[in-house]
């Protein structure tokens, strides 16, 4: 489906409809203009990213992407382990709060980038996470993202990422459990997030709280202005993740 059948961004009397973009970048290592033409095209006002640069001058590469993508750095990196936010200047930003999961030996460090922000009037959690290649460590995570969710202390909040975990295993179902699958709700574009070159798995994902309206949710694969299917497959190893919102005010 075309981009132009999801809603866009808007204030509405009560309520404002935002754009959520989830999105692994694998640290940047890719074609990075491509990587700008995606983001921007989706005219993000929330960006969820996952592997961003964590070590040498890694602020200044995020910083790199934010302005390439029209957008500014909101919170993570490598203080959250690879998680990162961007925002555009619709969101004013209350608080943000990069968390460190227990470390697991021998597995990589994981964390989340979270923050709580105002878009519109509207008063909502944001968070970005990456969880482990491990099954019961992933499940563990899952349950500390819901944690940290309630504990941002809103009656709105989102969350996603890279579950490394597909709808039918324990993590995704812990946490499509206590929170909206966007895709589930209301499937928009085509599912699969991975990979570029062959979609076959949806292991990426976008979660909301009830009482957010979830207007469409998928991978924007056709109608993305100045974007085409190489610079999508050039951009990195995974596909992104949009969903257009309606968060009550």
């Amino acid at each position: 489906m075309p981009l132009t059948d999801l809603p866009e961004s808007r204030t509405e009397n009560g309520s404002a409809v935002i754009r959520v973009l989830s999105y692994n970048i694998r640290s940047m290592r890719d074609d990075n203009a491509a990587l700008a033409r995606v983001i921007r095209a989706c005219d993000p006002d929330l960006v969820l990213i996952q592997e961003a640069p964590r070590f040498f001058r890694w602020r200044k590469a995020a910083a790199r992407l934010a302005a390439a993508s029209d957008l500014v750095v909101l919170s993570g990196g490598a203080t959250a382990a690879g998680p990162l936010l961007l925002c555009s200047l619709r969101a004013t930003v209350e608080r943000t709060e990069d968390v460190l999961l227990p470390l697991t030996p021998g597995l990589h460090r994981r964390g989340f980038a979270s923050a709580v922000v105002r878009v519109g009037g509207a008063r909502l959690g944001v968070l970005s996470c990456h969880l482990s290649l491990q099954a019961d460590e992933r499940h563990t995570q899952a349950g500390l993202l819901l944690d940290h969710l309630a504990a941002l202390d809103v009656s709105h909040a989102i969350a996603g990422g890279d579950l490394n975990d597909r709808p039918d295993g324990r993590a995704f179902r812990r946490l499509a459990d206590g929170l909206q699958d966007c895709w589930a709700v209301r499937p928009w574009g085509t599912e699969h997030t991975s990979t570029p070159a062959d979609p076959h798995q949806r292991i990426d994902a976008i979660f909301a709280t009830e009482g957010v309206e979830v207007l469409g949710c998928g991978v924007p694969t056709a109608g993305l202005a100045g974007v085409s299917g190489a610079d999508l497959r050039a951009a990195t190893d995974h596909l992104p993740v949009l969903a257009a919102l309606r968060v009550p005010v």
